[in-house]
């Protein structure tokens, strides 16, 4: 079964805007620079996988994208919506038959273990929604179609899927994968980081904030 992965990304100096207060614009764009590829390395080690497409308006997130073989698109920054929605259409173009939307801030993804999420038996149709360590927002979504429904990110989109799917009269589960679970967007995800993130998962993310730990 072809299966494409698509990783919305917002441009780096623009991301992380919730941590303003505790990290400058510089640090920041590195935080958002070192989850994206500690990300893009885990999805190549996915062995379910077949391409990845990022969609980013940001010059700097499509070099890295190109550099590790990723297929690339360039979004308008119309928001996180529209970059994936772009992404499902060019997936479509392909005749894949599944996709799995991945954000750009959850550094600690483990290939087995979306492996495994990829690996159970669902649909067609189906979705299957990876929710956040609250239970509300979504941080993964596998589509089977990829057009099964329109991604709806943001808060709540976990309800919101499931909503979705229900009034297209299409199968849905919600699963845990837990290290999917932390999205980095608080100071309270970057602790919660620390005890999740595997020995050989968000290496470049866990390099990062060993050297701003240094300086403090």
């Amino acid at each position: 079964m072809r299966t494409l992965a698509i990783l919305p990304v917002k441009s780096f100096p623009q991301a992380k805007e919730r941590l303003r207060p505790g990290l400058s614009p510089e640090l920041r764009h590195g935080l958002a620079e070192a989850m994206f590829a500690d990300v893009l390395a885990a999805l190549r080690r996915t062995e379910a996988i077949d391409a990845i497409y990022v969609v980013s308006a940001g010059e700097s997130a499509r070099e890295i994208a190109e550099a590790q073989g990723a297929r690339i698109m360039k979004d308008s920054e119309l928001g996180h919506n529209a970059a994936a929605s772009l992404g499902v259409k060019a997936a479509l173009e392909t005749g894949a038959e599944r996709v799995v939307l991945v954000p750009g801030d959850c550094p600690a993804l483990d290939p087995e273990e979306l492996d495994g999420l990829l690996a159970r038996p669902a649909g067609p149709p189906f979705v299957v929604i990876v929710p956040d360590r609250h239970g509300t927002g979504t941080n993964a979504l596998l589509l089977r179609p990829p057009d099964a429904i329109e991604p709806a990110f943001g808060p709540g989109s976990c309800e919101r899927h499931l909503r979705l799917a229900q009034e297209a009269g299409i199968g849905a589960e919600v699963v845990e994968v837990p290290s999917l679970a932390i999205d980095i967007d608080t100071p309270e995800d970057l602790e919660a980081l620390e005890g999740l993130a595997a020995a050989d998962t968000a290496a470049r993310t866990r390099e990062l904030l060993a050297t701003l730990a240094q300086r403090c």
